[in-house]
This record gives structure tokens, C-alpha cells and sequence, in this order.
């Protein structure tokens, strides 16, 4: 089982795919450096070498960032969002949809009003014995 990025790549996944288990890795950046590297999108992750996790893993730790420090970062921008008093921020710290997304009848569990599905009304009718 290869490891990379500290994340446990799944054995019996294309490589393709195995490499998107990584957080900020996706299936374009994951083509990119297969193709760097020579390898086969189509072979399994458990056919790795030795060599060619290493290979991995020196590009992945080199070049992209990933995990831990990719989720700083985007906390970071948050908060600088936050701090600056921007609307984005604002729209952060009430906890509501960012990018534009209505919010009358979507979101409804953020906004912390949940609505039950109403049924007929009327009583189960009783058994017959």
C-alpha cells in the first residue's frame, strides 16, 4: 500500500483515481503528473515500484501543495475575508452560501430551520380483529 502526502493510496484504484484520495489533488492535476512521470493512468496502485512512489512522492511534496498545508491556507484566506470586513467574509462567519446561491428555499439546514415533510393528517385508521 503506497503512501504519499500521509494518505493511504487504495490498492485496487486506477492510479488515476488513487492519486485524487490526496486533498488537492484532482483528476487533472493527477493526469499531469502521471504523464510526467511516464507512468500508465490505468495501472492499479498496488503495481507500484518503489522507485516510482518516490517519484511521486518527491513531486507531490515539491511542487503541489497538499493536505495540511492547503487547508491552512484556505482557513487563512477565510479569515482574511473575515478580517477585512468583505462581504464574502461576512457570508463566512454568519455560516450562509458564499457564491450567490439563493437562500428562500435552499440552505434551509445552515440556517438551522429544518422542516419536516407534512403528512395527510389523518390518524392511522384502527385494526380489525
Amino acid at each position: 500500500m503506497a503512501r504519499l502526502a500521509g494518505v493511504n493510496l487504495p490498492n485496487e484504484k486506477r492510479l488515476e483515481i488513487g492519486l485524487t484520495y490526496i486533498f488537492g489533488i484532482g483528476r487533472t492535476t493527477a493526469n499531469k503528473i502521471i504523464q510526467r512521470l511516464g507512468l500508465k493512468p490505468d495501472m492499479k496502485c498496488k503495481d507500484l515500484a518503489e522507485a516510482e512512489v518516490n517519484q511521486l512522492r518527491k513531486i507531490i511534496e515539491s511542487e503541489i501543495r497538499t493536505e495540511g498545508e492547503l487547508k491552512r491556507d484556505i482557513l487563512a484566506n477565510i479569515k482574511r475575508l473575515k478580517e477585512i470586513n468583505s462581504y464574502r467574509g461576512s457570508r463566512h462567519s454568519k455560516r450562509l452560501p458564499v457564491r450567490g446561491q439563493r437562500t428562500k428555499t435552499n440552505s434551509r439546514t445552515v440556517r438551522g430551520n429544518v422542516r419536516k415533510t407534512a403528512g395527510s393528517g389523518k390518524k392511522p385508521a384502527a385494526q380489525k380483529t
